[in-house]
C-alpha cells in the first residue's frame, strides 16, 4: 500500500491551482470537468503521480466556499530553510499565518501559511528531532 493523494474541496479552481503552482512550486499534473457530475478535479505535486503522493483540488460547481470544520490540522511540506521558503512565499503573495521558528516546546523550525480556501499547510525544515 502506499498512500495516493489528499483530497481537498476548493471554491476557486483557478485561484487554487495559482496557489498551489505559482506560490508553493508545485505542477498542474492533470485536471478534469466531470459535467455530469458538476465537479472539477485537478491533481498537484511536487512530482509524478506514479511515485509521489499529491493533492487532489475538488470544485464541485456552484459552491464557492466550505466550512472547515474543527477536524482538520494542515499538510506538512517538508522545505530546505523554512525562513527562506517563507520569503518566496509571501513575495508570491502567499499569506503567512504563523512566522518562522522554533516550534513551541520543541526545537524543530517551522512555519505555517494559508491558502485561498484557508487550508493550513506547515512547512517543515529537514533535521525534524520534534
Amino acid at each position: 500500500m502506499r498512500l495516493l493523494h489528499t483530497m481537498l474541496r476548493v471554491g476557486d479552481m483557478d485561484k487554487s491551482i495559482a496557489f498551489y503552482t505559482e506560490v508553493l512550486g508545485m505542477t498542474l499534473l492533470r485536471r478534469k470537468d466531470y459535467p455530469d457530475g458538476q465537479f472539477t478535479l485537478a491533481f498537484v505535486g511536487y512530482g509524478n503521480e506514479a511515485e509521489n503522493s499529491v493533492i487532489e483540488l475538488t470544485y464541485n460547481w456552484g459552491v464557492d466556499k466550505y466550512e472547515l470544520g474543527t477536524a482538520y490540522g494542515h499538510i506538512a511540506l517538508e522545505v530546505e530553510d523554512v525562513y527562506k521558503a517563507c520569503e518566496d512565499i509571501r513575495s508570491r503573495g502567499g499569506k503567512i499565518t504563523r512566522e518562522p521558528g522554533p516550534m513551541k516546546h520543541g526545537t524543530s523550525i517551522l512555519a505555517f501559511v494559508e491558502d485561498p480556501d484557508g487550508y493550513k499547510i506547515e512547512l517543515l525544515s529537514p533535521s525534524r528531532a520534534d
